[in-house]
């Protein structure tokens, strides 16, 4: 069920189905379960990656940062289609690793590829943790800005790509009112409200006990388990 804002919001909220933030003021804290994933979504340059370094208190799963990395080490000549695919396989394999570790990640996805969305959904279903979005909505012309202010721009192909996958999602959850199926919230921040947000926290709600991961015997496969 659509959970829209009031005139004002509590210093933090907890989000629990869908909560269309665009337009209004925000509260200072996002939280979300010990154990949880929040995945982080919109156009190139909307400012994902700032406001994960900015407010996640967990580890993020960047592929940004991966790709700045390998870039660092490559001669300025080389373009970055060459070596994309080594910053995807890496990427992956790091997602990979962290999802098994079982302890909260922030994610940065533009939803371009519904596969690994499905595959972080599954693995977080299977670990008995809860998957939430939160999308940055910007326009087209304000993330086009943002990507020449950070020094990497798309191809126009490509951000139309981004663009009408942005807009399908947008779209969805609108229309339906409800995060995507199977995920526990959504949350929708324009750009304004992605500046006043001050952090994206990982916390038991009061009176609950903070899960603890541990490895089954059996399968090999982390699970959550609570104290008592």
């Amino acid at each position: 069920m659509r959970q829209d804002a009031g005139p004002a919001h509590p210093a933090a909220l907890r989000p629990d189905g869908l909560h269309d933030l665009r337009g209004t003021p925000v509260p200072a804290t996002l939280r979300y379960g010990p154990a949880d994933l929040v995945v982080v979504s919109g156009l190139p340059g909307a400012g994902k990656s700032t406001l994960m370094a900015r407010c996640a208190q967990a580890t993020l799963i960047d592929s940004q940062h991966v790709r700045q990395r390998y870039q660092d080490r490559m001669p300025p000549w080389l373009p970055y289609s060459v070596f994309r695919p080594l910053v995807r396989s890496t990427h992956y394999m790091r997602l990979r690793a962290e999802l098994q570790a079982a302890g909260p990640l922030v994610i940065h996805d533009c939803g371009t590829v519904p596969l690994v969305r499905s595959w972080v959904r599954r693995t977080a279903r299977r670990q008995g943790r809860h998957v939430h979005l939160l999308f940055l909505d910007a326009d087209a012309r304000a993330a086009r800005g943002g990507q020449r202010a950070r020094g990497r721009t798309v191809s126009a192909r490509e951000f139309a790509r981004h663009r009408a996958v942005a807009q399908r999602s947008l779209d969805q959850l609108l229309d339906t009112a409800a995060p995507p199926p199977g995920w526990a919230s959504a949350v929708l921040l324009d750009r304004v409200g992605a500046r006043d947000l001050r952090e994206i926290a990982f916390r038991p709600p009061p009176g609950k006990t903070l899960p603890v991961p541990r490895e089954s015997r059996n399968t090999g496969r982390v699970r959550l388990v609570r104290d008592g």
